[in-house]
C-alpha cells in the first residue's frame, strides 16, 4: 500500500506496524494482542495506526495478505525451478518441512488464523478460505501433471498431510516431523504415478 503523504514511496511507519504486528499475531494469536500493544512494540501513534489500518480487522488482513504472498513467491519458486512434475511435488514438500524445522515455528498462519475466526462470513474466514482454495490448485496441477489420472484426490491427500505436519511440528520433534511427512509425500507419489488411489 503506498500513501500519498510519503510522496510514492511506502510508509516506513506501516511496514513497521505490519512487522511488529506479523510477528506478535504469529507467536501469541491474534485475538490475545490488542492494538495498545502492537503501537507499542512498533513505536508510533495510535493516529499512525489508523492512518494505515482502519481496524484491527484490516491489519489482521494484511498480515495474512504478507503471509500469502510469500508462500506463493515459495511455491512459484519451485514451480518456475524446471523440475519435473513429480520432483518439484517433492521440492515443495522439501520446503515445507524446512519452515517446520525453522526457530520459532508456531504452526500455519492461516489455520491459526481461521481457529480464530470461525464464521465463514468474515473477513479474515474468506481470506484464509481463498488462501488454501489456491495452494490446493497449485497443488492440484502438479499432480495433473505427474499423471493423467484425475488429480484432486491426490491434491487433497497432500493438503492434509501438509496441514497434519504444520500441527504436528509444533508439538513434536519437527525434524522427525518433517521427514515423516516427505516421506508420505514420495509414497503418495508413488501411488498417484501408478495410478492408484490415494
Amino acid at each position: 500500500m503506498v500513501n500519498s503523504e510519503f510522496e510514492g514511496r511506502p510508509s516506513e511507519a506501516r511496514d513497521r506496524l505490519l512487522r511488529t504486528a506479523a510477528r506478535i499475531f504469529y507467536a501469541e494469536g491474534i485475538r490475545a494482542v490488542g492494538i495498545d500493544r502492537i503501537v507499542a512494540e512498533a513505536q508510533v501513534t495510535r493516529a499512525t495506526l489508523y492512518r494505515h489500518f482502519p481496524g484491527k480487522e484490516e491489519l489482521v488482513l494484511a498480515y495474512l495478505a504478507e503471509a500469502d504472498r510469500a508462500v506463493r513467491g515459495q511455491t512459484g519458486t519451485v514451480v518456475a525451478a524446471g523440475l519435473t512434475p513429480a520432483d518439484a511435488v517433492r521440492a515443495l514438500s522439501r520446503s515445507i518441512a524446512e519452515g517446520i524445522r525453522l526457530p520459532g515455528f508456531r504452526g500455519c498462519a492461516f489455520l491459526n488464523a481461521v481457529a480464530e475466526h470461525p464464521d465463514p462470513g468474515s473477513a479474515v474466514h474468506r481470506a484464509v478460505v481463498a488462501h488454501r482454495r489456491w495452494f490446493l490448485d497449485t497443488v492440484t496441477e502438479l499432480f495433473a501433471q505427474v499423471h493423467e489420472k484425475p488429480a484432486g484426490p491426490a491434491a487433497r491427500h497432500f493438503v492434509m498431510m501438509r496441514d497434519g505436519a504444520m500441527t504436528a511440528g509444533c508439538l513434536f520433534d519437527p525434524e522427525l516431523v518433517g521427514d515423516t511427512f516427505r516421506d508420505g509425500v514420495e509414497k503418495l507419489l508413488q501411488v498417484h504415478a501408478a495410478g492408484d488411489p490415494p
